[in-house]
């Protein structure tokens, strides 16, 4: 009865993309439907956020997130058509295989973690995270090695919600050389750990460096938003999209923001 009960499981999990793949397929292109992704999460997090789901703080993180993914979405050629054929057959031997090798070495009756277990694992991470930034802090700065080994514990510390310690190991990473990309990362996290102030500070500090570059602009902007000087801000995004190329993806996002703005 139980491989039953999971067969008709995976069958209604599959119905959906069997639907979609065997309906008429259309052309569109990669950065389209990126976008139109971004803009989806962006009001699922509106919807979140009137329903109570999400406070102020993880709200305005979240959207902050999907906002500079959705800056960095590029322009692409229109995608081709595939084939149905191997997404349907997909559809068939994927779970076959699933249920096939689960037969033979699945336990079912195995139990859950116990939180023991989970705060051992926990306890084992944070020391790996500590070995890692005790290593990286004994490389000289300019070396490729270090860049990356602190933008790899930036992200794993971002990872694990801790904004502020994420900021110092992109800080870190930028010791080896600037790069804007890099600064538009520390920016975005020192405005998700609230140090609005030395958001600010440090964006007025890289923006000579990198005039162009949109995301560290569009930061700019928000960092001023959100240390209570809406002026700022106003002026900051009207010069960006005063430069904006025409059909930019990111201007209607942009242009929402500043009519936010009180």
């Amino acid at each position: 009865m139980t491989w039953v009960f999971a067969a008709l499981l995976a069958l209604a999990a599959l119905l959906p993309l069997a639907w979609v793949a065997w309906r008429p397929a259309r052309l569109t292109d990669r950065g389209a439907a990126d976008r139109a992704l971004y803009r989806a999460q962006l009001a699922e997090l509106e919807r979140d956020k009137a329903m109570g789901r999400l406070d102020d703080a993880a709200l305005s993180a979240a959207r902050l997130e999907v906002q500079r993914r959705l800056l960095a979405v590029p322009d692409a050629a229109p995608a081709r058509m595939g084939g149905r054929g191997p997404v349907l057959a997909g559809l068939v031997v994927v779970p076959v295989l699933a249920f096939a090798v689960y037969f033979l070495n699945g336990l079912p009756g195995m139990p859950s973690a116990t939180f023991a277990e989970r705060r051992d694992v926990t306890q084992r991470d944070e020391a790996l995270l500590a070995q890692l930034r005790a290593r990286l802090a004994a490389i000289p700065p300019e070396n490729p090695a270090a860049r990356q080994g602190w933008l790899l514990l930036a992200e794993a510390e971002r990872n694990r919600g801790r904004a502020a310690e994420s900021a110092a190991a992109y800080a870190e990473a930028l010791k080896a050389g600037f790069e804007p990309d890099i600064a538009a990362q520390r920016a975005q996290v020192l405005l998700e750990a609230d140090q609005v102030e030395e958001a600010a500070a440090f964006l007025a500090e890289v923006l000579p460096r990198a005039p162009g570059h949109v995301g560290l602009r569009f930061l700019s902007g928000l960092a001023e938003a959100q240390a209570g000087r809406p002026a700022v801000a106003r002026a900051t995004w009207s010069a960006l999209l005063a430069t904006a190329p025409e059909g930019a993806p990111w201007r209607g996002m942009v242009e929402r923001r500043m009519q936010a703005l009180p």
